[in-house]
């Protein structure tokens, strides 16, 4: 897959499935844009990786904050080429027991970020009439996991947001998909599953059939795909990376 010469914004670039979205582009030549808000370890990423890379230290549920991404981007390369929108997180608990808040937080990380990124991009993209946008989903969203509803209201409508964007600019070359994974082996992930103690990680687990979680770059290799020019007529799709746990 030929990414001469090509750009990418990567958000929540600093570790977990951001970090292995920048190893896998960079392999491939990918100049970046490295958007995060832990600032210390977005520069250390920078620095191990090959390649042309910026980096911004930004909170980019705020317009400004994407703004400044975004600017960055331009000011460095003059082009973007592919959005990965990958910064989320946010927190998992039964419905009843978020407060205003945390799901004010979940919504923020997941869906707003995505949203102010998507906007601040898509006119530079349609000056150019090409582009990729890949959005990080949930595979929770389909198949109702535990304790999931805060996050999975904040990621379906990452996942609405990629069908209706897929369809206004599909006549532009720009494309609009979601990679949806299961629980990962993020390095979050595997301290937690180190302790034992958190019974949601073994159901989360459970439900997959593959029997284990799934591994940062497995994610990042569809991400990869999806952001090539061979991917071009692959848009407005919500594609797990599950090991099974939803199937069709």
């Amino acid at each position: 897959m030929s990414f001469k010469n090509k750009v990418a914004i990567v958000t929540g670039a600093a570790s977990g499935i951001g970090q292995a979205i920048c190893e896998k582009l960079a392999e491939v030549g990918v100049n970046l844009v490295l958007g995060d808000t832990a600032e210390d370890t977005l520069k250390d990423l920078a620095g191990r990786l090959p390649g042309q890379i910026e980096t911004v230290c930004s909170d980019l549920s705020k317009e400004e904050g994407a703004n400044r991404l975004v600017g960055a981007a331009l000011a460095r390369f003059g082009t973007i080429d592919i959005l990965v929108n990958n910064a989320g997180g946010g927190v998992i608990r039964p419905f009843l027991d978020h407060t205003p808040e945390t799901l004010r937080e979940t919504l923020d990380r997941n869906l707003w970020t995505a949203l102010w990124c998507t906007r601040t991009v898509l006119p530079h993209m349609l000056t150019k009439k090409f582009g990729r946008v890949i959005f990080i989903g949930a595979d929770s969203v389909r198949n109702g996991l535990w304790q999931h509803a805060g996050y999975n209201a904040a990621k379906g409508g990452v996942h609405g947001l990629t069908t209706g964007l897929a369809r206004e600019f599909a006549a532009d070359d720009i494309t609009f998909n979601t990679v949806a994974p299961c629980i990962v082996d993020t390095p979050i992930v595997v301290e937690m599953r180190k302790q034992h103690t958190i019974p949601l990680l073994e159901d989360a687990i459970g439900v997959v059939p593959k029997g284990r979680p799934a591994q940062t770059a497995e994610v990042a290799s569809m991400v990869r795909y999806l952001a090539s020019e061979e991917a071009a007529f692959v848009t407005g799709q919500v594609i797990s990376v599950n090991g099974g746990s939803t199937m069709l």
